[in-house]
């Protein structure tokens, strides 16, 4: 629904208030007892315990105890995530749909749960929210929205140091089920895989444009193009789509699912280029060395230069103590992706995004063009308002232009990195419109006002979500592509 749960924490732990309510609620109607009862026996007036019923109040552990003594029933099953039954859920999505913002600008007084409202009437009345808010989110579906979900998805990475332990879980599973090793990964292991989980490879030249691979789960077949584009890695793309099929992830409903998917499948897959083990060990031997780079994670694996860098960013602050930054930009110097949780501060703006955003023409990730050697690694050192960071960049090429890939980190940990005796160094003073925003007065003094650019706008600039489908995708030339290929149809 539209609004998110009221949670509590205490102690670590995180529950969900009106779950945790309906459940009391069920329990004590359950067992003949009353409201009065209940209140007498955890000492509360019956007012307090409707709250508690009703989702409008977060509970404390001891509160959670005392209601748990007074029903019989053990603290974790009052904790459980799970509705009670299937009434219960509706109930629940109810009073969740009353309590958004999307009911409360509809005019509408509260509609009590009542015994007397059927089932049937809720599945309805919820129905038709579901598709108020569906037409809402789809008007809403803007660069603004992407923007918001990109910024709030950043922010969950870094709470989590960009490490996702249940992926890493999932990988070595994999791993350890068609019996490799550790180290590099084959074409004939990402085969391997596929097999494991049901699945045929088969490389056709006919893949609709806008897919980079089709998986048809009633068949047991992933399609993965004949040909690979010149920057893409052709295990990455079989990975991809296990991956999704792996994580069980279905259509996003809106743009914020969306980014969170292509997150976990693109980490689930880089875990299985390069298992955490062994590159955990390659790091640590590195950084003992003090010889820390993401070319050795690169070379050690056979992956490409951004599928290391993002993998260092994975590993690097869980398991060698090394807070970092990743940045991706165009030549253009517009920001493609961003990481940090080292308090580097990217520009962003006035919504916190930072995709799409220029980057400082001082830091490394512009230098670096300008460097001629674009086989080695770029190093620098940039004096920044929050502080002094090192930084290595590289340079890659793409159908879209080039692209630097640069990773970085405090000037207290350049330590432990290959390339920290570089004498490149720069100050920067963005935000400030003066370090390199502001053209110098020379320049201005002589052109403004006698200059007029047209600006090369991405087609998507102002493309809504779909009503249906995935996000730009033409699921007609998809089904068509599946019809084609159908070995059901003779």
């Amino acid at each position: 629904m539209t609004t998110s749960p009221a949670f509590s924490i205490q102690d670590g732990l995180m529950f969900d208030s009106l779950v945790i309510g309906r459940r009391i609620r069920q329990l004590r109607t359950d067992q003949g007892m009353t409201l009065d009862g209940l209140a007498r026996a955890i000492g509360r007036a019956p007012s307090q315990v409707s709250v508690v019923e009703n989702g409008k109040r977060e509970l404390k552990l001891g509160e959670l105890q005392r209601f748990a003594a007074a029903l019989n029933v053990s603290p974790e099953q009052l904790l459980s995530a799970e509705p009670a039954n299937e009434r219960a859920a509706l109930e629940i999505a109810f009073e969740r749909a009353q309590r958004g913002p999307l009911f409360a600008s509809l005019g509408l007084g509260p509609m009590p749960v009542r015994k007397s409202l059927s089932d049937e009437s809720m599945k309805t009345i919820l129905a038709l929210h579901r598709e108020l808010e569906r037409i809402h989110t789809e008007r809403a579906a803007t660069p603004e929205e992407a923007r918001r979900a990109n910024t709030d998805l950043r922010s969950a990475m870094r709470r989590r140091h960009n490490y996702f332990a249940e992926l890493e879980e999932m990988a070595h599973s994999l791993h350890q089920a068609v019996g490799h090793p550790g180290g590099p990964l084959s074409q004939r292991v990402a085969a391997d895989l596929a097999s494991h989980l049901g699945f045929t490879l088969h490389y056709v030249r006919d893949l609709p444009v806008s897919t980079r691979s089709i998986t048809d789960t009633r068949n047991g077949r992933i399609y993965v193009p004949h040909q690979q584009s010149p920057d893409a890695d052709p295990r990455s793309v079989v990975l991809q789509a296990l991956a999704s099929h792996v994580l069980h992830r279905e259509e996003p409903k809106n743009y914020a699912e969306f980014l969170q998917q292509r997150v976990e499948i693109n980490y689930l897959a880089a875990a299985l280029l390069i298992p955490e083990k062994g590159a955990v060990e390659l790091l640590s031997r590195a950084k003992e060395a003090r010889e820390l780079s993401v070319e050795d994670l690169r070379d050690g694996f056979g992956v490409s230069y951004e599928t290391a860098a993002h993998r260092f960013t994975n590993l690097a602050t869980e398991h060698l103590d090394i807070p970092v930054h990743f940045v991706k930009a165009h030549e253009s110097g517009v920001i493609s992706k961003a990481y940090e949780n080292d308090s580097v501060m990217f520009p962003t703006d006035a919504l916190g995004a930072v995709e799409g955003q220029i980057v400082c023409r001082k830091w490394s990730a512009r230098r670096v063009f300008d460097v001629d050697d674009h086989f080695s690694p770029y190093h620098q050192y940039t004096d920044k308002p929050s502080g002094t960071y090192w930084c290595t960049s590289r340079i890659q090429g793409s159908q879209r232009g080039q692209f630097s890939v640069s990773v970085g980190t405090s000037f207290a940990n350049s330590k432990w990195f290959r390339g920290r005796d570089t004498t490149n160094r720069f100050t920067s003073t963005c935000p400030d419109e003066s370090c390199c925003r502001r053209p110098p007065a020379a320049l201005s003094e002589r052109w403004e006002g006698q200059a007029f650019p047209t600006a090369r706008l991405n087609s998507s600039l102002h493309a809504a979500m779909p009503t249906t489908g995935f996000t730009g995708v033409d699921s007609t030339e998809v089904y068509e592509f599946l019809s084609h290929h159908d070995p059901s149809v003779a």
